[in-house]
């Protein structure tokens, strides 16, 4: 392999410590390893059928081209995506800062104290801007909020309407037609009947649970619902409201009109459209419903010394708790996007964000003045941003579109031959003159020149907000860019990074996000494309998807790919979907079985209900191995009703099954298909293929495997590749051809989160086949080397037939706490006083500690990671044999704080510099946690979910 190949930079381990590695656990070789650890009836005869790994300046020069060959208009489309101005001091110190992107979901919080208050922010401004009581830290997009809404509505019906068999959703034509399409997929498997109809033809009958509206609706009109929401009410309906989040800034909010629920899309924080995405979704409630809430909420609490902490409440993890129980899959957030449109908040306020909304009302108010003289017909009453026209009978649809292109510029474009435009912050002088010489030019009329910005338009009384917002000092106090900067780095300070150390999470693979994969996210080209542009303006990412489509159903063994599902959740329930539309076309609607084993992810039983399945669940064995008897029984036994069989391979446990062939083949010969859950893809590339194991359907996580950031909770990526019978059923889109017509779409955008593809795209160009193969061999051999490491202290769970992990492993803990009353969560609370994240807690297998080191982690950071365990494996042996106090000894107090630290008031039994420096490598580059273990019990007795609120002061006063 040449020196200069991008796979070098991307593998951590050099040649000579590979070899060093492989003696360590009595291997020869890389291939013997991978003889002893890869079921050789899965492994593939041939290499993959992918070019040649770039060097990183050839793939620059290829991505640069294929940005040339997008074409950047001004878009005045709408329908939930809108251009926007990123402040440089967000894009500069956020998007393309590593420690922001490179960071983890903040399960542990102590360590993840900066990501938390971002979050805090964000909600704080979602519930300050909607007049709502509790929010979430962001959802995947609008669409499929909505569908969250429905479904939480829906959970919400008393217990006399579940009886009656309530079962009726209303929905107001006029929400965007992809919000309705993704609710028309969502609805259908959960028997919930969806009504879509004009909203004044609404019948409140006794079948209704729920309705959704949009405010401003898709014709831009603002739309008075105060007394339908009153009427619904006073019959227990529910009422969600989909909302432009920077209209509330003008426009009373939902909340004062008795909304329950208020969803919408965070973009114009700040946020690119990105050809679709990702972006935040924001999903607000009445506080009533907070155990209902969907997704992430982060909340207000103590920590050990009474200090104010941050830590993620309530439900946040439920899908993995209440697996088949649980009413939402959520699993990925879009957490870097809300920390950005959480920022926009802090940056501007509240002035600055009226001041936005002001010019762009203004804009679109003398454009409808203008127009209207023009002799077009402007057909909304009341507007913040969007107006639809009526043509003069002399002019064509085709006139308008045609001399706006000429002046590059998209308009909406209604069936009926009207015209809508879409203001937004990005909107000037200039534009305003083209966009009158358009309408101007097809009415064979003149038009002036606009010299200044126009003024003095005002939203009428009636709708007109009232009451103020985002007085809490965080949005005040920072308006120049020298303090912002300084806030953004406090807070980045704060957090474990990838930029600060390994984190060994398994199931996770926390990789390098390499640089040059991420530079073209912040290039107009790529970020500044509204989804619906016709395709000719994105030749560029269709090209680029197009390749990656072909490469990834190379990389799998299957025939096709599609790129919408926006999370692995999303990428699993969309696979689930096909399935049963699969089943559909062969007139077997019976088959609703779904088989999961007991190991699996907690979002495979949510997935499978949410798409209307029975899960059945399968047993594993003493070793951890699903087992196969019971695969054969249950097969046999539903084999009239069976779906699908969600298998994660290798196992959730970390180990290739020998016997996964044959559980495929049992499932085929009862009729179902076989769906295989991607997180672990990074022990299968170039070794195995989904295909070859005999997979009909498999998603994957671009975060994890295949190089996008986790970026604190998400952007996340989940496709699906499918085999050849199931092409057919992919998601279709209604407003622009995806290249697939089978179900309904799952996701707003036609191609999911678009803008976030060039680092999947990158990272398989740079690599090619030797590269992704060698990447995965790596990833194993590390993972090997680790548990050889820790096995005799610790102890390994599970491993293969012949003693080997995959590319992660189970820790043992156990045993410790029965000897030394030590558990897993003092082990990854002590891990962080020598700065490193801690792996897995508890999952897959309770009071354990789960651990994927990937291929991107050196031998040097490895032997870190190994020393620092073994390190805190001595310091339980002194607790177990009476050196160390059992309950004032530095596992139980950890994490320690500088505060602590060098407080004068030292009592504990053991000296400070056991608890600050427990290693000497340690000094060099210490992390202080900003606050000490966490209460998450009296953080969820005492809910606080927004910054400055004034029950947080009575409640921490009271402490």
């Amino acid at each position: 392999m040449s020196h200069d190949r991008f796979v070098n930079r991307h593998i951590g381990p050099r040649e000579a410590e590979i070899q060093e590695m492989l003696e360590t656990i009595g291997i020869s070789s890389m291939e013997e390893l991978m003889e002893q650890t890869v079921p050789a009836n899965i492994r593939l005869k041939e290499p993959l059928k992918l070019k040649e790994g770039l060097t990183e300046r050839r793939y620059f020069r290829k991505i640069l081209s294929l940005a040339a060959k997008n074409k950047v208009f001004n878009t005045y489309i709408g329908m939930g995506y809108y251009d926007t101005i990123t402040p440089a001091v967000i894009l500069r110190n956020v998007l393309e800062n590593p420690v922001w992107y490179t960071s983890y979901t903040p399960y542990q919080a102590e360590i993840s104290q900066g990501r938390l208050e971002a979050l805090l922010n964000f909600q704080t401004m979602v519930c300050e801007l909607t007049a709502m009581e509790i929010t979430n830290a962001s959802l995947l997009d609008e669409a499929t909020a909505a569908a969250e809404a429905m479904v939480m509505m829906f959970n919400l019906r008393s217990r006399q309407m579940i009886k009656a068999g309530v079962n009726t959703v209303l929905v107001d034509e006029k929400v965007w037609p992809q919000t309705l399409d993704v609710l028309a997929t969502r609805a259908n498997p959960l028997g919930i009947e969806l009504k879509i109809q004009p909203k004044d033809s609404f019948d409140f009958s006794e079948n209704v649970f729920g309705i959704i509206v949009q405010y401003p609706n898709s014709d831009g009109e603002i739309v008075d619902y105060s007394a339908m929401v009153k009427n619904a009410h006073e019959k227990e309906i529910k009422v969600a409201v989909a909302t432009d989040l920077l209209s509330l800034a003008l426009l009373t909010p939902p909340g004062e009109w008795g909304a329950d629920i208020v969803f919408g899309n965070s973009q114009r924080f700040g946020v690119p459209m990105g050809y679709g995405g990702p972006h935040a979704a924001f999903f607000a409630a009445r506080e009533d419903f907070k155990r209902h809430l969907p997704g992430r909420i982060i909340g207000i609490t103590k920590d050990v010394h009474g200090n104010r902490a941050l830590r993620m409440a309530l439900q946040t993890r439920e899908q993995h708790i209440k697996r088949e129980k649980a009413t939402s899959n959520i699993c990925t957030a879009q957490a870097l996007l809300a920390t950005m449109a959480g920022f926009f908040g802090v940056y501007h306020g509240t002035e600055g964000i009226k001041t936005i909304a002001r010019r762009i009302h203004n804009i679109t108010a003398f454009l409808a003045q203008e127009i209207e003289k023009l002799g077009y017909k402007q057909l909304n009453n009341h507007f913040f941003d969007t107006v639809r026209f009526a043509l003069p009978k002399h002019v064509k649809r085709e006139d308008i579109e045609w001399l706006s292109l000429e002046l590059e510029m998209n308009f909406r474009y209604f069936e009926n031959g009207e015209v809508g435009i879409s203001i937004d912050e990005t909107t000037n002088r200039e534009d305003m003159t083209w966009i009158l010489e358009v309408f101007a030019k097809a009415a064979n009329l003149p038009w002036s020149v606009v010299h200044e910005y126009p003024k003095g338009h005002e939203i009428d009384q009636k709708f007109a907000r009232q009451s103020e917002f985002l007085k809490q000092e965080v949005f005040n106090i920072y308006r120049s860019e020298t303090e912002m900067v300084r806030y953004i780095k406090r807070l980045e300070h704060k957090d474990i990074s990838l930029t600060q150390s390994m984190i060994s999470l398994g199931s996770c693979t926390m990789k390098l996000n390499a640089a040059t994969e991420m530079l073209p996210l912040s290039w107009i080209e790529f970020n500044g494309i509204h989804p619906f542009v016709p395709k000719n303006q994105a030749r560029g990412y269709h090209e680029m998807m197009e390749e990656l489509r072909r490469d990834l159903a190379e990389i799998t063994g299957m025939a096709d790919v599609s790129l919408m599902p926006n999370s692995g959740a999303a990428g699993e329930y969309a696979g689930l979907m096909v399935i049963r539309e699969y089943h559909k076309s062969r007139g077997e609607d019976q088959r609703d079985v779904v088989l999961i084993p007991s190991s699996a992810h907690g979002t495979n039983p949510a997935s499978a209900v949410m798409a209307g399945m029975k899960v059945v669940v399968v047993e594993c064995d003493e070793k951890g191995n699903i087992d196969l008897e019971d695969v054969r029984k249950k097969a046999e036994q539903y084999k009239n009703t069976l779906s699908a069989f969600m298998v994660t391979y290798p196992s959730t446990h970390g180990v290739f099954e020998s016997s996964i062939v044959e559980m495929c083949r049992i499932i085929h010969d009862n009729g179902g298909q076989v769906y295989m859950d991607g997180a672990n893809m990074n022990a299968q590339v170039g070794l195995t293929t989904p295909g070859i194991i005999g997979t009909d359907v498999c998603h994957l996580n671009l975060h994890k495997t295949f190089a996008i950031p986790h970026g604190g909770g998400g952007p996340g990526v989940g496709p699906i590749a499918v085999a050849s019978h199931l092409v057919k059923f992919l998601p279709s889109h209604p407003i622009m051809n995806n290249g697939h017509v089978g179900i309904n779409a799952v996701a707003g955008a036609p191609w999911g989160s678009a803008s976030v593809l060039p680092i999947t795209y990158g990272y398989i160009k740079m690599m090619g086949a030797e590269g992704l193969t060698k990447a995965t061999q790596v990833a194993i051999l590390n993972a090997n080397y680790i548990a050889k490491a820790l096995e005799k202290n610790f102890g390994v769970l599970y491993t293969g037939e012949n003693g080997r992990v995959g590319h992660e492993l189970i820790l043992e803990c156990r045993h410790l706490k029965t000897s030394a009353g030590i558990t897993e969560a003092d082990i990854a609370k002590r891990l962080m006083d020598f700065g490193f994240h801690a792996p897995t807690l508890s999952f897959p297998v309770h009071g354990t500690l789960m651990i994927e080191p990937t291929e991107s982690e050196s031998k040097q950071e490895i032997d870190r990671f190994i020393e620092a365990l073994n390190t805190i494996f001595n310091e339980i042996k002194e607790v177990e044999n009476g050196k160390a106090d059992k309950t004032d000894n530095v596992l139980k107090n950890a994490p320690h704080t500088a505060e602590v630290v060098t407080s004068d008031d030292w009592k504990h039994t053991y000296p400070r510099g056991k608890a600050a420096w427990p290693l000497e490598w340690v000094k060099q580059n210490k992390y202080w946690v900003p606050v000490g273990r966490v209460d998450n019990a009296w953080g969820d007795r005492n809910l606080i979910c927004t910054c400055g609120s004034p029950k947080e002061y009575e409640l921490m006063n009271e402490q």
